[in-house]
């Protein structure tokens, strides 16, 4: 809500959500009075977002897509945006591109990027000892400034920086949040599944040991502090 709001953006445009998830931020902008339309790769969480749109009584357009190879026109919103999602497309060239293209000049590209530096930027590390090396930039370099500025900022008029916090909080404690990530929670869940039994019990041991040094909270609950870069930019 607090990332949505600070775009202060006039209602009654055309926004676009690039990996949408299940809609949080698109069905937020739809109550705003946007024309919303989200795209996810996932068909699972576009099925999702659609579900939840239809029990609200909002209409939001949801479709299946590539952050890579949006499809649609040039210059086709007024607002795109993109809350810890797109971050994680393997070609962050391909992604510029297409967010740079699909907005309209004077519009504006905002994104949300967990950094290299914060918590769930270590958390990848700790996974990354783990597994072998993709061959695709991290998708935390999307929460580097000078990063950033090489992959928008020839197509941007203005580009605002800002490094904010996101906190994490369960009611229950690191061991059950581990246990919980390596469930539902994609990237951890991977790993996981690619490792033998003794490679699962250290990569556990080393998770939990990084959310309990974390941890800012204690009597059996977690709250964990996460940076991330706040990208706001206004298109060319």
């Amino acid at each position: 809500r607090e990332f949505y709001e600070r775009l202060d953006i006039a209602p009654n445009g055309q926004l676009l959500d690039v990996a949408c998830g299940s809609g949080q931020l698109a069905l937020m902008a739809a109550k705003d009075g946007m024309e919303v339309t989200g795209v996810d790769i996932a068909s699972t969480l576009v099925e999702r977002a659609r579900v939840r749109a239809q029990a609200e009584g909002l209409r939001v357009r949801f479709e299946e897509a590539d952050a890579e190879a949006l499809p649609f026109d040039d210059a086709s919103f007024d607002v795109v945006v993109s809350l810890i999602g797109a971050m994680f497309a393997p070609r962050p060239d391909h992604v510029a591109k297409e967010l740079l293209r699909v907005c309209a000049p004077g519009g504006t590209i905002a994104m949300a990027n967990w950094t290299p530096q914060g918590f769930v930027g270590q958390m990848f590390k700790c996974v990354a000892r783990f597994i072998a090396p993709s061959g695709m930039p991290s998708p935390t370099l999307w929460g580097d400034e000078a990063t950033v500025q090489a992959r928008l900022g020839s197509g941007l008029a203005k580009l605002q920086l800002t490094r904010r916090s996101y906190t994490f909080s369960y009611p229950f404690p690191p061991d059950e949040v581990v246990e919980f990530f390596r469930l539902y929670y994609g990237p951890t869940n991977q790993a996981f599944v690619s490792l033998d039994a003794s490679g699962q019990d250290r990569l556990r041991r080393d998770l939990e040991e990084l959310w309990s040094t974390h941890n800012r909270s204690g009597h059996g609950s977690t709250t964990v502090f996460a940076e991330y870069l706040e990208v706001i930019g206004i298109r060319a």
